[in-house]
């Protein structure tokens, strides 16, 4: 599939990189994360599960280095041409003795990156320790310094297009909810629920597929609903269950959350009255978010409402998201919590996720939101009513 933006618009999304790169002094710059190269340059394959890096300098194209058999995605799905390809073979993939970085190393080498100021990304998944020691052994007269987030920071602000790409999400996350509710019911297992609900985010709908989600969908069931992530079972779900539903719709590697609360038949008054509290408090939250507030002064105006009911979520209430592949979709940027000092902007876009997790049940309501010039637009529309099936 080729690349879902303009070149231009990769040009943008670069220069930002380049100038971030100043700002810490760095020559080079090394992306680890599939979600940092999909979003500076389209690249989109499923080969992230061995080692490759993106190769970012300020005066050429970035430069994929990576597994031979996966050098074809980089003409399929971004705007570079192949001298932004240098791959390594296939003795070099899970072999004892041997690692890729030894192969990249030499091709930072060739590069003249000698003694230059190269950064790296030090806290992503798919970037190990042995990959850091490997290149630093092959390149020692090289400044090895620790680069992490730095593009995670350049993608916080999204341009109109990307937002458009995560309305398209939001659409596909509505369908799939939509599916959950039709086809919940006592007797019926989690994970014939599940196999429908990740038909209906992949299949997408009339207009456009889907992809698969950063974050595995949950399904938070009874007594696993008192923890927030746990995994789908063969249990069925049974009368009187409060079932919390965690979704996720994907487009172009774009991702959009939604968590909802269902009622099988009748349920403990306890449910729905946190349920009117917690939607009082989504308001309040909503209300908060504009440019120019703090991410702490959003949780403030949630936590006044918790204690207006008594309730207690300690837990941080939201999280820049976009771009992501397994096992999360959060930008690891910003954060909704108590105390937090960072200035929301225009087209950021934060998940908001508000869930009450108690001693045997639990709920959740979220929304994906985007920030506007005078307020938030919910990029996801969905009831927010406890769901009851009777």
């Amino acid at each position: 599939m080729p690349a879902p933006f303009s070149k231009e618009e990769y040009q943008v999304r670069l220069s930002l990189v380049r100038k971030s790169m100043i700002k810490h002094d760095l020559d080079a710059l090394l992306i680890g994360d599939p979600a940092n190269m999909n979003w500076l340059t389209g690249f989109d394959a499923w080969s992230f599960y061995v080692p490759q890096v993106m190769l970012v300098q300020h005066d050429q194209d970035p430069i994929w280095m990576g597994r031979k058999m996966d050098a074809g995605a980089v003409r399929l799905t971004t705007h570079l041409d192949q001298t932004s390809v240098m791959p390594y073979g296939e003795d070099f993939v899970q072999r004892a003795g041997v690692h890729p970085m030894e192969v990249v190393a030499g091709y930072l080498c060739d590069l003249s990156l000698h003694g230059k100021r190269i950064g790296y990304e030090s806290d992503t998944y798919f970037f190990s320790p042995k990959s850091l020691i490997c290149l630093q052994k092959g390149i020692p007269e090289a400044h090895w310094i620790d680069a992490d987030l730095l593009v995670n920071w350049c993608r916080v602000v999204k341009s109109n297009d990307e937002i458009r790409v995560m309305r398209e999400a939001a659409r596909l996350v509505e369908g799939a909810m939509t599916v959950a509710y039709n086809e919940i019911a006592p007797g019926v297992r989690q994970c014939d629920l599940m196999s429908k609900i990740v038909a209906a985010q992949v299949g997408g709908n009339e207009k456009f597929g889907g992809d698969l989600t950063a974050l595995s969908p949950l399904i938070l069931a009874g007594e696993a609903a008192t923890t927030a992530h746990p995994m789908w079972t063969d249990e069925r779900f049974v009368e009187g269950q409060t079932v919390a539903l965690e979704l996720g719709g994907t487009r172009h590697r774009y991702n959009a959350g939604l968590a909802r609360t269902v009622q099988l038949g009748k349920g403990p008054q306890a449910v729905f009255d946190t349920a009117d509290a917690v939607q009082e408090g989504l308001l309040a939250v909503l209300d908060t978010m504009k440019p120019g507030a703090l991410a702490g002064d959003v949780h403030r105006s949630w936590q006044n409402v918790l204690d207006k009911y008594g309730l207690v979520k300690e837990s941080r209430i939201g999280y820049s998201i976009g771009v992501g592949y397994s096992p999360d979709w959060g930008e690891h940027t910003v954060s909704l919590r108590a105390d937090e000092q960072t200035v929301l902007e225009q087209n950021m876009v934060i998940h908001v996720m508000l869930g009450m997790w108690l001693d045997d049940w639990g709920m959740e309501l979220s929304e994906t939101v985007a920030i506007t010039e005078s307020g938030t637009e919910c990029l996801t529309r969905f009831s927010r009513d406890v769901h009851v099936i009777h």
